[in-house]
């Protein structure tokens, strides 16, 4: 069964173009992990007034990307991104998820 999730992050100001730069050189061991977790058509958009980042996956089981800290390559994504986002004591995004409240398939 896939599940649809979504969740907003938020960056710190002026990281927009770097958070870019970063995720358009995604790490390939990070692509993979995605994939074999069940992560598909992952989306992560950006509202310029609020540093909002709003992300959307389907997911193939019960894990989310947000679901992963325990990986390795995770743990070094984290601290790789932590400059330029909000993040929590292990340096995992700050991370709210979204209720679904329509869908149309």
């Amino acid at each position: 069964m896939v599940q649809r999730l979504a969740f907003k992050m938020k960056l710190k100001p002026g990281c927009v173009e770097e958070y870019r730069r970063r995720h358009a050189a995604l790490w390939p061991e990070m692509k993979a992990l995605l994939k074999k977790s069940g992560v598909s058509n992952y989306s992560i958009f950006f509202d310029p007034d609020t540093l909002t980042l709003f992300a959307y996956q389907e997911v193939e089981g019960e894990q989310g990307s947000q679901d992963l800290g325990g990986e390795e390559a995770v743990q070094r994504w984290w601290a790789y991104m932590a400059d330029i986002m909000e993040v929590n004591p292990d340096l995992s995004p700050i991370s709210i998820p979204l209720e679904s409240v329509f869908y149309l398939p």
